[in-house]
């Protein structure tokens, strides 16, 4: 008998109800006390940006983090990333990269920051406590800059500006049992907390810009709102990092590998491609593949006859580890990038919070 895994989870989820009033309340307290200043944030000598959400996975803070280092870098800054590392298998405060070499591995330090250090070639660290973190880097690094992905809520650090991110399709169809809080639904905070973001960003990934629900409104209608989206930019050999446009791949038959939080918007970028997504192996998200992983993917790929296996970048990093297990096989990974639909205005009113970039 074939076991539903939705099921099971969407039964766990509703068995965590009577615990979602405690984490609310041990969520409101911990703000509370912060906002009294009972708790306080600590500074450090850098200019300090956050990326973060209100939900767990999926809203697209990882690409909102290399459009934001990009633009850093364009402008002057010495600029590196810091991140807790979810998922990684190690503790404490490591260093990446250094801005020109990777020093460990995707496992050792997470698969976000990896990804990002690989695409942007900044000094990078994972460290459970940015305070600790940021003033190791700056120890290590001849930056003045530092990113933080993901780190709304750890609100020990001082920034000089935070931003949040939302899933478009989150505000708009998540159904009511979803938009509690853990660990029922995916909320972390109350969205009156989006009183502390100095900008807020609506990603509508791959879909057509939607009017804000008007429960949310009032939340926003203070704070300056920018709506981005996903371009996909080809497809990239994760073998031999050759580059191909999309339009090749146009009608093609592909295995579909997925291993992140929402998978929802990447084949429907696929979909738009016009790349038949049928053939669809989908993992938790954060999945680092194991051999057996791979062999699954091998049967499936001579089973199902496809012409290729499509996967996203964050998986690709986990899976260019395998090149000899996959030498007999062509697989690639969707290249997207972050637009925003006025990026002048983004850009200005960055600026605005920051000061005047080094370089105009």
């Amino acid at each position: 008998m074939k076991i539903n895994k939705r099921k099971i989870v969407d039964g766990l989820r509703l068995a965590a109800l009577p615990l979602v009033p405690v984490y609310a309340l041990i969520t409101a307290l911990r703000n509370f006390l912060f906002d009294v200043k009972l708790f306080s944030a600590k500074k450090v000598e850098a200019t300090i940006i956050s990326v973060g959400n209100l939900t767990v996975g999926g809203s697209g803070k990882t690409p909102l983090v290399v459009y934001l280092t990009n633009l850093m870098k364009l402008h002057g800054e010495k600029v590196a990333v810091l991140s807790r590392g979810y998922g990684r298998k190690s503790t404490g405060f490591l260093f990446v990269s250094d801005g020109t070499e990777i020093k460990t591995t995707v496992e050792e330090c997470g698969d976000e920051i990896y990804q990002t250090a690989l695409e942007c070639a900044v000094p990078a660290a994972v460290c459970e406590s940015r305070v600790k973190g940021a003033k190791q880097l700056l120890a290590t690094s001849e930056i003045d800059t530092i990113i933080l992905d993901d780190a709304f809520q750890h609100r020990w650090i001082e920034r000089d500006l935070d931003i949040l991110i939302f899933e478009q399709r989150f505000l708009l169809e998540a159904s009511p049992l979803r938009r509690t809080f853990l660990p029922t639904g995916m909320l972390r905070e109350d969205f009156s907390s989006t009183k502390r973001a100095d900008v807020i960003v609506l990603n509508r990934k791959f879909s057509e810009k939607k009017e804000i629900p008007a429960r949310l409104q009032k939340c926003f209608a203070t704070k300056k709102v920018f709506t981005a989206h996903y371009a996909a930019e080809g497809f990239i050999d994760v073998k031999k990092k050759t580059a191909y446009p999309s339009k090749e791949f146009e009608g093609q038959k592909s295995l579909v590998v997925s291993g992140i939080a929402n998978p929802h918007s990447f084949f429907k970028a696929l979909e738009q491609l016009n790349i038949d997504t049928e053939n669809r192996l989908v993992f938790r998200d954060h999945k680092f593949y194991t051999s057996e992983d791979i062999q699954n993917i091998r049967k499936q790929f001579y089973a199902t006859n496809v012409h290729s296996v499509v996967t996203t970048q964050k998986d690709a990093v986990k899976l260019m580890q395998f090149k000899k297990e996959l030498d007999d096989i062509d697989i690639y990974y969707l290249k997207i990038a972050l637009q925003f639909d006025d990026g002048k205005e983004f850009i200005n009113e960055i600026f605005k919070k920051l000061g005047e970039p080094k370089k105009k």
